[in-house]
């Protein structure tokens, strides 16, 4: 990730400032950064995947732009989250592609 993520500290820091920097700090400024473990493309398809399987669709939309902007196309996330819509449910499965839709029509 090129950009200092600051959404734990705008949204949460003078509520929970622990768990600001630990999403900000270690999520995304060591694990995120960390390109010789995975790759972006591949962090983000994991982790787009790991949010439909759970149903977290309010984070969802932020990872899927991600997703896309780390090179995952329409065909790939249309073939990921059919495939997964036998593994994690098809309410999850609609949930996900009525999101995907939107950020992929851009």
């Amino acid at each position: 990730m090129a950009n200092k993520q600051t959404a734990g500290h705008d949204q949460l820091g003078a509520f929970a400032p622990q768990f600001a920097h630990f999403n900000d700090d270690v999520l995304f400024g060591e694990v995120w950064a960390d390109e010789d473990s995975l790759s972006p493309r591949d962090r983000s398809f994991l982790t787009v995947t790991a949010l439909i399987t759970k149903g977290a669709f309010e984070q969802l939309p932020y990872h899927l732009r991600v997703a896309k902007q780390n090179g995952i196309t329409q065909p790939e996330i249309a073939a990921m989250i059919t495939q997964l819509a036998f593994y994690v449910g098809w309410p999850n499965a609609w949930s996900a592609f009525n999101l995907a839709k939107e950020i992929w029509a851009d």
